[in-house]
């Protein structure tokens, strides 16, 4: 029950960073596999082109499909609604860091 827990309250995590990332620069999933187990996140390309997918469906996240040496590689922005969500995550985030860093 409790890694049911922990994976659910890591998804929010690992939007957030995503959403970060995307703000910077486009990103691809292999890149985000690899920034995330930097931090701590091992996730599978299972787990993360299905997340990947669901924010572009839900308007965080616009898709381009680029060619990369002969290959098509799908690189993700963040729109103006994945903005707007990333400001309000880093304000409740920086809320909540404050509250438990003692």
């Amino acid at each position: 029950m409790e890694e049911r827990v922990l994976r659910k309250l890591f998804l929010g995590f690992i939007q957030i960073h995503i959403l970060h990332h995307a703000k910077e620069h486009p990103i691809f999933g292999l890149w985000m596999l690899e920034e995330l187990k930097e931090h701590g996140y091992n996730i599978s390309s299972g787990t993360l082109y299905p997340i990947l997918h669901s924010m572009e469906t839900g308007g965080l996240l616009i898709m381009e499909e680029k060619n990369v040496e002969g290959k098509i590689r799908k690189y993700y922005r963040i729109t103006e609604k994945g903005n707007a969500v990333h400001d309000e995550a880093r304000i409740k985030a920086y809320e909540l860091f404050k509250e438990i860093r003692d």
